[in-house]
């Protein structure tokens, strides 16, 4: 079966989404996974995993704004809310059979949105060391966004540790970090824009969703960690399985946060096994 892969950009609720696409020629029957990725990353995070994905399903990968390539507009609503919505309306000029949504870090609560905005769109969720619990910014920091400048002060502090740092905080084994991680990782610094675009992100972002939201998804979802993460706690990880009433937990060691990067082989066998056994249950 051959893959196309594809790069486009389009003007979607007033500003311009990244996306990357990988198209099973000929399959029409096979089912489209939707890859978010999390927070100061983009499309780049998913360039091991996605392609394995690729030999099974139709895949989409979106930089949601402001990240990657997509628009980073002042005029554009930052919220989860907003920028779910507009992956939905990105999504609606598709023809796809089925849907998986795969989201990672704080790309899965954007997955979480987009399944209580359309209940039952999305078939499958699985979620990759992915955020939950965190409350809305507190207004004494949102305050602080109003100040001239403070962009830079974001950007200097986001900035402080340089991006080999934040990298070393990400994965358990440091020496897999090369290059191409850092020249890929070290794009969100480089355009101010995408500080300015933050400033108005904690702004509009509006927290996690919370439990009494989550238990009301009932499609079955997947959930995979690292078991040295740093970033996302295993806890957090154990406590949305239990808040999602048909879903699984499971842990891969010597795994920290960035799991499309440190394991990619063994989170594509996973969601392949995941998907199969949901399938022969329907």
């Amino acid at each position: 079966m051959t893959t196309l892969f594809s790069k486009h950009s389009a003007h979607i609720n007033n500003i311009d989404l990244y996306y990357e696409s990988y198209h099973q020629q000929h399959a029409h029957e096979v089912p489209t996974i939707l890859l978010i990725h999390g927070f100061l990353s983009s499309t780049f995070s998913f360039r091991k995993l996605a392609p394995l994905l690729a030999n099974d399903f139709h895949v989409i990968t979106v930089d949601f704004p402001p990240f990657g390539k997509s628009g980073r507009p002042s005029s554009f609503h930052y919220s989860y809310q907003n920028i779910a919505h507009t992956l939905w309306l990105l999504l609606d000029q598709f023809d796809y059979s089925s849907l998986i949504g795969i989201g990672h870090s704080m790309g899965g609560q954007l997955i979480f949105n987009m399944m209580h905005q359309r209940p039952n769109r999305i078939q499958k969720g699985i979620f990759l060391c992915s955020s939950g619990y965190l409350s809305r910014i507190k207004p004494p920091y949102t305050y602080l966004s109003y100040l001239p400048f403070f962009e830079k002060v974001i950007k200097r502090q986001l900035g402080k540790t340089g991006v080999l740092g934040n990298l070393h905080q990400v994965v358990y084994d440091k020496n897999m970090i090369d290059d191409e991680m850092i020249r890929g990782y070290s794009e969100p610094f480089e355009d101010d824009k995408m500080f300015r675009a933050f400033k108005k992100m904690m702004r509009h972002w509006e927290g996690d969703l919370p439990s009494e939201i989550l238990q009301t998804i009932q499609v079955p979802c997947l959930f995979i960690w690292g078991e040295n993460d740093r970033v996302v706690p295993m806890k957090t990880g154990k406590r949305l399985a239990q808040d999602l009433p048909n879903s699984q937990f499971i842990s891969l060691p010597h795994t920290g946060h960035l799991l499309p990067e440190e394991k990619p082989w063994e989170v594509y066998q996973h969601i392949k096994d995941f998907i199969d056994i949901a399938d022969r249950k329907r």
